[in-house]
C-alpha cells in the first residue's frame, strides 16, 4: 500500500507518546512539578501530534469526529475513544503530579488506557482480511513491545527499555519471516478472487485501466526486493543495533540523545515498510502481485 506519511508519523510518534505516558502512569519515573511538565508535555506532543497527523490522510478532516459513532463495529472509532479518554484521564493525573499529589489508582487506569489505544490502533491494520501480511499475531504484539520500548527508552527506564527493544527486534524478524509467506499461505489468487477457479486457468486479458488511478497509487504500491533489504537492515540497526548497545553500556546525556533519534528514525523507516510491503489482494486485478 502507498506508505502516506501522514500515516507514518501517526503510528510512530503516537505509539512513542502513549508508550511514554504508560510509564509515567505507573509511576516510572514520578516527577513533580515543572520535570513533571516537560516530561507529560513531551507525551502528549507525540501523542497528539500523532493523532493529528492521521487526518491528513482523509479525504473529509473535518469529518473525522463522525468516525467515534461507529464504536460497535469499527476498531477506528475504538481507537478514537480510547485515546480521547486517556488523554482526559493522563491530563488530570499530570495536574496532580505536577502538585505532587500520587493518585496512583489513576495512574494505572491511564497506563490501561495506553495499552488499549495501542492495541486498537494496531487492530486496525490486523483485522484487514484484504492485507494478509497484516493479519497475523505479530501486528498487535509489535505495536505494543515498540510503543512501550520507546516509551521506556524516553523515560529512562534502562533496564525494561534493553528488554523490550530485544524482544521488539526479534518479534520483527518474526514479522517478517511469516509476513513474506503470508500472500501465499492466504490462498487468494486471481481464480478465487473471479471465482472462475473450476473453468481452468485464470489470467488477465487486459488491465483494468489503460493509466493510473487511485487505486493503483494507493493499494497496488510496490517497493523492490532488494530496496525493501536494505532498508529492513537500516530499520534494524537504527530502531535497535544502536540503541542496545548504549543502553548496555550506560547512557550518558549525549549518549541518551542518539538513542532516541535513531530509534526513532529506525522506527519511522520500519513503519514506511509496513506500509510499503502491505500486498493488498486488490494488486491481484493489475497483474501487481
Amino acid at each position: 500500500m502507498h506508505p502516506a506519511p501522514s500515516v507514518i508519523a501517526f503510528t510512530t510518534f503516537s505509539g512513542l507518546g502513549f508508550g511514554l505516558l504508560f510509564w509515567l502512569g505507573l509511576g516510572q519515573p514520578a516527577p513533580t512539578g515543572w520535570v513533571a511538565f516537560a516530561f507529560f508535555a513531551l507525551a502528549y506532543t507525540m501523542a497528539v501530534g500523532g493523532l493529528l497527523a492521521s487526518t491528513f490522510h482523509l479525504g473529509h478532516p473535518e469529518r473525522a469526529h463522525l468516525a467515534l459513532t461507529q464504536w460497535r463495529t469499527s476498531w477506528l472509532s475504538r481507537e478514537g475513544i480510547a485515546a480521547i479518554a486517556t488523554l482526559l484521564l493522563g491530563g488530570l493525573f499530570a495536574l496532580l503530579r505536577m502538585w505532587s499529589q500520587s493518585g496512583p489508582a489513576l495512574g494505572w487506569l491511564v497506563s490501561l488506557g495506553c495499552l488499549a489505544t495501542v492495541f486498537t490502533t494496531a487492530m486496525i491494520y490486523t483485522q484487514m482480511r484484504t492485507v494478509p501480511r497484516w493479519r497475523h499475531w505479530t501486528t498487535p504484539a509489535l505495536f505494543l513491545t515498540l510503543s512501550l520500548a520507546g516509551g521506556a527508552l524516553l523515560a529512562n527506564r534502562s533496564t525494561a527499555a534493553l528488554v523490550l527493544l530485544a524482544l521488539a527486534a526479534v518479534l520483527q524478524l518474526v514479522a517478517w519471516i511469516t509476513g513474506d509467506k503470508q500472500f501465499a499461505q492466504s490462498g487468494t489468487t486471481l481464480a478465487t478472487a473471479t471465482g472462475l477457479g473450476e473453468i481452468g486457468r485464470v489470467r488477465a486479458f487486459m488491465p483494468p485501466h489503460t493509466g493510473s488511478n487511485y487505486l493503483l497509487k494507493e493499494f497496488a504500491y510496490a517497493v523492490g526486493r532488494r530496496h525493501a533489504l536494505q532498508l529492513r537492515v537500516i530499520g534494524l540497526i537504527l530502531a535497535f543495533g544502536v540503541p542496545i548497545p548504549l543502553l548496555a553500556a550506560g547512557l550518558t546525556h549525549m549518549t541518551a540523545l542518539i538513542a532516541v533519534l535513531a530509534h526513532i528514525a529506525g522506527v519511522l523507516c520500519l513503519r514506511w515498510l509496513f506500509f510499503a510491503q502491505a500486498e493488498h489482494v486488490m494488486g491481484l486485478y493489475y497483474g501487481k502481485r
